[in-house]
């Protein structure tokens, strides 16, 4: 049974050591990538960032998921000015002849081919909350990556005390000489 034993303290624990370095190499290129792809993208902070109240200079290249989460907040910012302070949800869907906003298609003006005028602030939100929605995903992803190194590093860990408690504590035992 000790056998037994030994050979799955020794299977447990280089699964564990495999699965951490693993891990923790993924979770590196995952990092990377993230960061090169931020890079990627040539994104400066805007000159009023300092008045919005971000974290970041103005000028300063976006390159990590922090960054970008604070550039979002920029994007808000910007759309919520350019919708006099109104989310999506408050903004009609197309403009009447007064250029009134308006969710009703009848009381829509129409263009040249006969189809309702789209309410251009409204897809500037749309366009903000799509460019807001990548950048926070890119922070998300950066988190996720950092956790994954994390954990690989513990199951590195775990598998290192593992091994050694199987070496040590599932020996043969010394025979007794008289």
């Amino acid at each position: 049974m000790t056998k037994l034993f030994r050979f799955g303290g020794y299977l447990a624990s280089t699964v564990l050591i495999v699965f951490g370095i693993g891990a923790a190499i993924l979770g590196t290129l995952g990092f990377l990538e993230v960061r090169d792809t931020i890079a990627r993208e040539n994104i400066t902070a805007t000159p009023d960032a300092e008045e919005i109240g971000v974290n970041l200079e103005p000028g300063q290249e976006i390159t990590t998921g922090g960054e970008a989460k604070e550039f979002a907040t920029i994007i808000r910012t910007h759309a919520l000015q350019a919708t006099g302070d109104r989310p999506f949800a408050e903004l009609g869907r197309y403009l009447t002849e007064t250029g009134e906003e308006t969710d009703d298609e009848a009381e829509a003006a129409v263009d040249e081919s006969g189809r309702p005028v789209e309410n251009s602030v409204r897809n500037v939100w749309i366009t903000a909350t799509a460019l807001t929605t990548a950048l926070n995903t890119a922070y998300l992803a950066e988190q996720i990556a950092l956790f994954t190194i994390v954990m690989g590093i513990a199951l590195l860990l775990t598998g290192i005390g593992f091994l050694v408690l199987t070496m040590n504590a599932l020996r043969e035992p010394e025979t007794v000489r008289d």
